[in-house]
C-alpha cells in the first residue's frame, strides 16, 4: 500500500466516525490554540515594549541624584559641568522633571489640564527641561527650534510642543510664533516635535516642555533629582556610566544623598530576558493540554486497533508486512492530529486579534509564521508519538488470532 491509499484511508476512518474523531481531536484543537494565543500575546507585548524604548532612544542613561544638604554646590551644575567635559563620549543632559500639580493649559476656546484622567488621550503634561532635552529623549524636531541656553538662563517664556500636544491645541496648523497661555501665563510657542509615533503612549507626545528654571514657580521649587545623559554609542554608553558613577560617589555619600546611574540599554536586554522566560512558561503550560491531547490520541488509537483486528488479521495474512501496517495507523494518528492543529491555528488566530484589541490598546496582532507553522508541526509530531504503541501493537497481531476476533 502506497501513502496516497494510507492517507485515504485514514481519512476514510475519521469521516466514518466524525464525533468521535471531533472529540479525539479536542484537546490538540485546545492545546495548539493555546501555545498560539500565549506566545502571540507575550511576543505583541516584548514588540510594544522595545517600541517604546526604541521611541526613548538608543544610549540613552538615566541619572537619579540628590543630596540632603549641598556639600559642593548643585548636583544639576557639576552634572552638566562634567558632561559638558566628556562630550567624545556624551551628546547632551537634560534634567527630567514632570510638573504634578494642576496645571491648565489653553489656547484660544481650548483648555486642556494636567489632571484631566478621565481621557488619559487628551491629557497634557508639563515637562521641564534644558536646551538638550530634544536630543536627549530622542525627539525630531518637525519646526521651529528647540530651546536655547539663554531660556533657560533667563527662564525665557517659551516651550515646545510634543506632536500630540500640537494636534490637541493646533490641529493641523503651525503653531510656531503662537501664544498660549500656562496657569494664565502667556508662553511663545518656539517649535513642536514629531509625533513619536509608538501607538498606545500617547504621554510621550503630549507634552508641553518648559526651560527647568520655572521649577521654581511651577513646581513649588522641588529639588531636582532626574536627568538624562545621551550617550554617542553603545560602547560609549558603558564607559560614560562608569564615570557618572564615579563622579557622583565622589560627592554623594550615604550620608548625604542617594545617586543611581541605569541606562535603558539595560533595560532593552532585561525585557527581552523576562518575555522569553515568559513565552517558555507559558507555552509549556499550553503545551501540558497538547500533552493530554496525545494521551487522548494513544487512547483512540488503541480502541481503533481492537476495533479493526479482524482488518489486521487479513492484511497480514494476504501479505502486509508489519511496517506498512504500523504507517498506516501512524498516518492515521498524524492526520487526526494533523486537522487539529489547523482548527487550533484558526482559533488561535482569532483569539490573538480578540487579546491583541482588548489586552494591547487595540494593536492587531497576528501569530508569527514561525508560531503557526511550529505548532502544527508539533501537534503531527506529537500524533505520530502517540500513535507509535498503538501501531506497533496493531503490527504485532499474529494473523491467526486475529482473524478469529469478533
Amino acid at each position: 500500500m502506497n501513502l496516497a491509499q494510507a492517507f485515504k484511508m485514514a481519512f476514510k476512518s475519521i469521516a466514518a466516525k466524525k464525533t468521535r474523531s471531533f472529540l479525539t481531536m479536542l484537546g490538540i484543537i485546545i492545546g495548539v490554540a493555546s501555545v498560539v494565543i500565549m506566545v502571540s500575546v507575550v511576543q505583541g507585548q516584548n514588540k510594544k515594549s522595545m517600541e517604546y524604548l526604541e521611541a526613548m532612544g538608543d544610549n540613552k542613561i538615566e541619572v537619579s541624584a540628590y543630596q540632603w544638604y549641598e556639600t559642593s554646590g548643585s548636583v544639576s551644575e557639576l552634572l552638566y559641568e562634567y558632561c559638558l567635559g566628556m562630550q567624545d563620549l556624551v551628546l547632551g543632559v537634560t534634567p527630567q522633571i514632570e510638573v504634578w500639580q494642576e496645571i491648565t493649559i489653553k489656547y484660544g476656546a481650548k483648555t486642556f489640564n494636567t489632571q484631566q484622567w478621565d481621557d488619559w488621550t487628551k491629557r497634557l503634561s508639563i515637562k521641564l527641561g534644558s536646551d538638550q532635552f530634544g536630543v536627549c529623549n530622542n525627539y525630531t524636531l518637525g519646526g521651529g527650534r528647540e530651546l536655547s541656553f539663554l531660556d533657560v538662563d533667563k527662564a525665557n517664556k517659551v516651550c515646545v510642543l510634543g506632536g500630540g500636544a500640537k494636534q490637541l491645541l493646533f490641529d493641523f496648523v503651525d503653531p510656531v510664533g503662537e501664544t498660549i497661555f500656562i496657569n494664565s501665563q502667556p508662553f511663545l510657542v518656539v517649535g513642536w516635535y514629531e509625533p513619536t509615533g509608538v501607538e498606545g503612549m500617547s504621554d510621550m507626545d503630549n507634552v508641553v516642555l518648559l526651560p527647568y528654571t520655572f521649577n521654581r514657580t511651577l513646581n513649588n521649587n522641588q529639588q531636582i533629582s532626574d536627568y538624562v545623559v545621551k550617550a554617542r554609542s553603545a560602547s560609549a554608553t558603558t564607559l560614560a556610566m562608569a564615570k557618572l558613577k564615579a563622579f557622583l560617589e565622589g560627592f554623594i555619600t550615604e550620608e548625604n544623598g542617594y545617586s543611581r546611574v541605569y541606562s535603558n540599554n539595560d533595560w532593552s536586554s532585561q525585557v527581552q530576558e523576562q518575555n522569553l522566560m515568559q513565552s517558555l512558561v507559558l507555552g509549556a503550560i499550553a503545551g501540558i493540554s497538547l500533552l493530554v491531547g496525545g494521551i487522548g490520541i494513544m487512547n483512540i488509537m488503541l480502541v481503533t486497533v481492537t476495533e479493526r483486528t479482524r482488518e489486521i488479521g487479513i492484511r497480514k495474512a494476504i501479505g502486509a508486512e508489519r511496517k506498512s501496517i504500523i504507517v498506516q495507523f501512524l498516518i492515521e494518528a498524524a492526520v487526526i492530529c494533523g486537522i487539529g492543529g489547523i482548527i487550533g491555528i484558526g482559533l488561535g488566530t482569532m483569539g490573538t486579534l480578540i487579546a491583541g484589541k482588548f489586552l494591547l490598546q487595540g494593536t492587531v496582532l497576528w501569530p508569527s509564521t514561525v508560531i503557526t507553522v511550529g505548532a502544527f508541526a508539533f501537534s503531527v509530531a506529537l500524533g505520530v508519538l502517540f500513535g507509535l504503541y498503538p501501531a506497533i501493537k496493531a503490527s504485532s497481531l499474529q494473523p491467526v488470532e486475529a482473524l478469529r476476533a469478533e
